[in-house]
């Protein structure tokens, strides 16, 4: 492997990403905070990782040590053990999600589903639940998007074709996006790099 090209290869993918689209979805998540919606996150393998992270960073990052009695209401799906794998028994484990949903969500939440084909069944699974039901989702996608892409109100798209990279610049997305939150909501201007 070309260390230097593929270093070059992520910093033009970075670059590439739209300035609109991650203010929408910065948007989006303005609007979930303001009107008390819950944020559910969900993924499978390294997006699972990612979901556990950027849903522990919008309740806990965006507001630092900032004593505040309102904070973001997220929660990764992918998190509680003993109920996913018995949902995955029971149930069979393209179920996994939208089984939570169906107990924790309400009409008007905001479902974050993070794939990197687009094409798992237990994401496709949760994102019919969630059209049915009222609950807006984000899709964030790689390669070229898979059914999550075509059936997600908004998409958060890298257009790359290797799973690896679409998931670390998945984890820049999600951290920029903190960043522009807490920016909004507590008005301290960004001050690294």
């Amino acid at each position: 492997m070309d260390i230097v090209k593929y270093l070059e290869g992520v910093k033009a993918s970075i670059g590439g990403l739209e300035t609109a689209m991650l203010i929408k979805f910065a948007d989006l998540l303005t609007n979930a905070f303001e009107n008390d919606k819950t944020v559910f996150v969900v993924g499978n393998g390294g997006s699972a990782a990612n979901a556990s992270h950027f849903a522990q960073d919008l309740s806990k990052g965006v507001f630092l040590n900032k004593s505040t009695n309102k904070r973001f209401k997220a929660l990764s799906l992918t998190d509680n053990n003993s109920y996913i794998t018995a949902i995955a028994n029971d149930n069979g484990y393209d179920k996994i999600f939208s089984t939570q949903l169906s107990v924790f969500s309400k009409p008007s939440d905001l479902l974050i589903c993070i794939s990197g084909s687009g094409n798992s069944s237990n994401i496709i699974e949760a994102v019919k639940y969630a059209k049915q039901n009222n609950i807006f989702v984000i899709g964030v996608t790689g390669y070229d998007g898979g059914m999550l892409k075509k059936e997600a109100n908004f998409s958060v798209h890298v257009p790359l074709d290797e799973m690896c990279t679409v998931e670390s610049i998945h984890s820049v997305i999600f951290h920029l996006i903190i960043l522009e939150l807490r920016e909004r909501l507590t008005k301290e201007p960004f001050s690294g790099l």
